[in-house]
């Protein structure tokens, strides 16, 4: 066996390769390689074979033939030998599954078969669901189409509709106008045909259709039909508060408030004709409550209790005497002129109702300035709260309240400035300015500002 501790070894070729310790020397082991005689060989090449043989120096298979000392050319015999007897063994157990490998292909021939049968009609399919895809697209963009144009339409109709029926003249409409009593019904039909009036009116579209050509010469005829017929129930209604012994507050409250919309129906679509029943409200109500507010004090002027004259005091000049002390006797108790006594009662009576007189004439009493003084002004105030609401929610305006009340300030003012001059009760001054000063802080708790200015100017009265 040769020695494996060699350093250096000569190839064929002459030329000295150095191999590493412990590694086998393969030119010991095929020496006897006849190379002249392969190199005659026209099938073999050996060129790289030293090549191959070093790089087979590192392979274990190789160097454990090597190391049992095997030749290569027995070793190559053996190896084929091994390879003939497995492809004959692989042979022999080819044909005995010969019958299985021919049933095999015959099964894999008719699953080609199908197969391919199967991928034709997939193939059809496939083109099918293709042309369908493109109609339903189609269909989709036809559906999205028809969509858009029938949401259109429907708007469209849906505004159509509308104008149509905001323009149109109902003959309904008509009757109630025309013939119609003034009630409920009435009422409902003014607003229906009001908010015809604002339409064609508010919208520069509507002005120029067609449609408004026809209708509204009727719109016309019907608007001024209804302002003349509401104009002259209202007018009724406003002299019937002229009536004596009328409930001007139950009449306000039951019947004309039912109909305020008539008034906001005149002051939209008939100014001229709101204004004179404006007018006509303020001056009914103008003479009526000046009327009763004159008859009133002068029912008042029987009641009244004289509790001292210009002869009572000292330094006084003699005056003529008021409407009020006329043909009355002076006190014969003189010391009574500046006793508060029971006087002071009336401010714990304050908010009572006022005084009846006709009762308390017929009672024969007779009452101190200041309890008539208040009595005045619980009417007064009892009747301007009740028409200033009256009238803010009747015509909408405040200001109505003023022009109505311009009157009965005018005659309580005539009132006063012949009966205060004239006054010489010093106890009775005092009590009617707290009577004044709780006179107003009950309008401030009623929210009613309507009376600040008169009961500011009577405070003034009484202090100068």
């Amino acid at each position: 066996m040769p020695d494996v501790a060699a350093n250096k070894v000569d190839n064929a070729y002459g030329v000295t390769i150095e191999t590493p310790k412990n590694v086998f020397d393969i030119g010991a082991f095929v020496g006897d390689l006849n190379f002249e005689e392969d190199a005659t060989c026209d099938d073999v090449s050996l060129e790289g074979l030293q090549q191959e043989l070093e790089e087979c120096i590192n392979d274990d298979v190789v160097v454990n033939i090597l190391s049992k000392g095997t030749k290569l050319r027995e070793h190559t015999k053996g190896v084929e030998n091994n390879l003939r007897q497995v492809e004959l063994d692989s042979i022999q157990e080819y044909i005995k599954e010969s019958d299985n490998q021919v049933s095999l292909h015959d099964q894999i021939c008719e699953c080609d078969s199908i197969l391919s049968q199967m991928e034709t009609l997939l193939s059809g399919f496939q083109a099918e669901i293709g042309s369908i895809s493109s109609d339903i697209k189609i269909l989709q963009e036809k559906s999205m189409d028809m969509g858009l144009k029938l949401k259109n339409r429907k708007v469209a109709e849906s505004k159509l509709a509308k104008f149509v029926e905001d323009i149109i003249v109902p003959p309904r409409m008509v009757d109630i106008i025309v013939d119609g009593e003034v009630n409920d019904e009435y009422m409902r039909t003014l607003e229906i045909m009001s908010k015809k009036l604002k339409f064609v009116e508010a919208d520069p579209m509507v002005k120029a259709s067609k449609a408004l050509r026809d209708v509204q010469p009727e719109l016309e005829k019907l608007r001024q039909k209804a302002v003349s017929k509401v104009f002259d129930f209202i007018v009724q209604k406003l002299y019937a508060l002229r009536k004596p012994k009328t409930n001007i507050q139950i009449l306000q409250q039951n019947v004309l408030l039912k109909y305020k919309y008539v008034i906001s129906f005149l002051k939209e679509h008939s100014k001229e004709v709101y204004g004179e029943v404006r007018a006509a409200y303020i001056d009914t109500m103008n003479k009526v409550l000046s009327a009763h507010f004159r008859a009133y004090i002068q029912a008042l002027e029987k009641l009244q209790l004289d509790i001292a004259t210009s002869y009572d005091l000292i330094g006084v000049e003699t005056r003529s005497t008021s409407l009020f002390s006329r043909g009355r006797e002076p006190l014969k108790n003189r010391s009574a002129v500046f006793a508060l006594r029971d006087r002071i009662n009336i401010l714990k009576e304050i908010d009572q109702p006022a005084l009846i007189p006709h009762i308390a004439e017929a009672s024969s009493l007779k009452y101190p300035y200041e309890v008539l003084f208040r009595s005045l002004h619980k009417l007064l105030m009892d009747t301007a709260t009740s028409e200033y609401l009256f009238c803010d929610a009747f015509f909408g305006e405040e200001s109505i309240f003023y022009e109505i009340f311009a009157g009965p300030f005018a005659v309580i003012d005539e009132h006063f400035n012949s009966v205060l001059p004239n006054s010489y009760d010093a106890i009775g001054l005092m009590l009617m300015i707290r009577i004044i000063n709780l006179h107003q802080l009950i309008m401030s708790r009623r929210r009613i500002p309507c009376l600040d200015s008169y009961l500011d100017k009577v405070c003034h009265l009484l202090i100068i």
